[in-house]
């Protein structure tokens, strides 16, 4: 007899063992391995118009989160380049993003009682630990997370983000300073600016200048970059008119020379504490936006994307950013279709737009000293109205009434009670309607429609027939402890309404996915009701996995195998012949 030969890798198989690992864990290199001069050339020009959009964005969203502008940029860099090593999607674009900035704003300025030092330590710390709950979920194959937030709840959400990111930068681009409070508090302040005169004429001026030019380039020049043109006429206005020579007027500044310095700010427990609540609330966002973002160019490029890369791709870009000085980032939905439109292939057009800004930071940081923070409130406030979406809860209102319900209450939640609140009341909302539809579902008395096969709805098909003595009941839904008394208050109900005398209730078990043990001490008593009265509980097109739980809970033979049906057909015709009842199906009728 022979001995068995070890298995040996060849040196061609341990070469494409790590060639699968490195595709799997550093999708960007595997990319290059294909790359061609044509591919480079495209992503090149798309990387190039990427950086007109990447800078005063960044710098924008820096501002709305109450940081200097510097660190918009910061957050721009190393994310870019780090997501484009881990991440899978080919031309998502990474940054600092509308629906995180109100998040962090809520959460590091008070805490950094007006110092911009501290408040940039603060965020960098938050980056941190979203990045790292990002890393464990991918980790843990947290991917399907995704799914606990309803298109509906994000609208919700995100339009009470857009609504608080318009009130905040609205100052800004009047030109007058309001007091910092709630939505409520802070409109009533801009309400008495407004009518008090506070407006400085020429700060209005310059910010609905901008306005004006990037919704004129969104609605009649959609291929010309309107934020590129706001952001350089305004700063070119500066100059022309020398308003930064004693104008009343704020501009950026002279920004930091050099890239951003590796460093681990400094919390306490308490704040540790505070920052980790929003952490979890900015992973749970960022996750649930990107996961939407990379199917939908997943799906258009016709490339898969691993969901749980994709998170850990997003988590090492967030610590990234929390390592070199910058804030919470996440997929851009405004900076996204930019690159498509502009060309780009692959995650190389990220890598020059960051290379892009890092040039800007070493050699060229007086560029920006003359752009008007009116400017940038601008982009911010554009960027907002982009994602305030009417036409879906106009749509929801048209369709599904408490789903609308469901959106609005999550949109007054972040708008009256804040971000952080929001996001947790959104979570809630989500959980408690699939509770809800699990909790009370849908029901029904099943009777036979001459012509039609199967069986039907009798509350929906009156002249459906029903068999003397036998009422076929559907559950649809999983059977658990917060079901499992409607479900026997139902079968009673059924078996009460009857139009002849039940001998047996039949349960078409198909749409029960799971019987928890609750539900089957519930299953046992209403066995032991029904049998009471003389009536034989049975179910038909039981699926293999819950009959195993059946088993287990021993209810498959406290009922009696005999008492389960492959189909309901089945469990008819056995009824039938047993009971001797008088019950001719259409089907059965000889054909004319």
């Amino acid at each position: 007899m022979t001995a068995p030969v070890p298995s040996v890798d060849t040196p061609f198989q341990s070469r494409h063992a790590r060639v699968s690992r490195m595709r799997r864990w550093l999708p960007g290199l595997s990319v290059l391995r294909n790359y061609d001069r044509s591919t480079f050339t495209k992503d090149l020009g798309a990387g190039l118009v990427l950086t007109a959009l990447l800078a005063p964005v960044g710098m924008g969203y820096a501002e709305a989160t109450g940081l200097p502008a510097i660190y918009g940029l910061y957050a721009t860099v190393i994310p870019l380049l780090v997501y484009a090593l881990f991440g899978p999607s080919r031309i998502l674009v990474i940054g600092p993003d509308s629906a995180l900035t109100a998040l962090i704003a809520a959460t590091v300025l008070p805490m950094a009682h007006g110092d911009p030092a501290r408040a940039a330590g603060l965020a960098a710390v938050l980056a941190l630990l979203g990045g790292m709950l990002c890393i464990l979920a991918g980790l843990a194959r947290f991917g399907f997370v995704t799914d606990l937030l309803s298109k509906p709840i994000r609208t919700g959400y995100l339009n009470g983000i857009a609504l608080t990111l318009l009130v905040g930068q609205l100052p800004k681009v009047l030109g007058m300073k309001v007091q910092s409070g709630s939505l409520l508090e802070s409109l009533s302040d801009l309400g008495q600016g407004l009518l008090g005169g506070r407006v400085n004429p020429l700060t209005c001026a310059i910010g609905l200048g901008c306005l004006l030019v990037i919704f004129a380039c969104k609605i009649w020049w959609p291929r010309l970059p309107g934020v590129l043109l706001a952001v350089v006429g305004a700063t070119l206005a500066v100059l022309a008119f020398g308003l930064d020579k004693g104008a009343p007027i704020a501009l950026v500044g002279v920004l930091p020379q050099g890239l951003p310095k590796f460093s681990i700010p400094a919390v306490s427990g308490e704040e540790f504490s505070t920052l980790l609540a929003t952490a979890v609330a900015i992973a749970l966002v960022s996750i649930a936006d990107m996961s939407v973002l990379s199917r939908i160019y997943a799906g258009r490029g016709k490339y898969y994307v691993d969901e749980n890369q994709e998170i850990m791709a997003l988590g090492l870009a967030n610590v990234a950013a929390g390592l070199f000085q910058g804030f919470c980032v996440s997929s851009s939905a405004s900076r996204t279709p930019v690159a498509e439109a502009a060309g780009a292939q692959t995650q190389v057009t990220c890598v020059v737009g960051a290379l892009c800004i890092a040039l800007l930071l070493l050699f060229a940081p007086r560029l920006m000293a003359y752009l008007p923070t009116a400017a940038l409130g601008a982009v911010v406030i554009s960027a907002a109205w982009t994602i305030l979406d009417v036409q879906d809860v106009k749509r929801l209102y048209q369709l599904r009434r408490d789903e609308f319900v469901l959106s609005n209450v999550c949109f007054l939640g972040v708008a009256l009670l804040g971000v952080v609140q929001g996001i947790f009341i959104a979570v809630a909302i989500s959980l408690m309607a699939f509770i809800w539809r699990a909790w009370r579902p849908y029901h029904a008395v099943l009777g036979r429609i001459d012509g039609i096969k199967g069986y039907h709805d009798v509350s929906r098909h009156p002249e459906a027939k029903q068999v003397p003595g036998l009422v076929l009941f559907r559950w649809d839904a999983p059977l658990f402890f917060a079901n499992a008394e409607m479900f026997r208050e139902s079968i009673l109900r059924a078996v009460s309404t009857a139009p002849t005398p039940t001998r047996w209730v039949v349960a078409a078990a198909e749409p029960v996915t799971d019987v928890d043990s609750t539900a089957a001490d519930v299953l046992a008593e209403l066995h032991d009701e029904l049998l009471g009265c003389g009536i034989q509980l049975c179910f038909a097109q039981v699926k293999g996995p819950v009959k195993d739980h059946l088993k287990r809970y021993g209810l498959f033979e406290r009922i009696g195998a005999e008492h389960f049906f492959p189909t309901l057909g089945q469990s008819v015709t056995h009824y039938v012949e047993l009971h001797h009842v008088q019950w001719v199906d259409w089907e059965d009728l000889p054909v004319q």
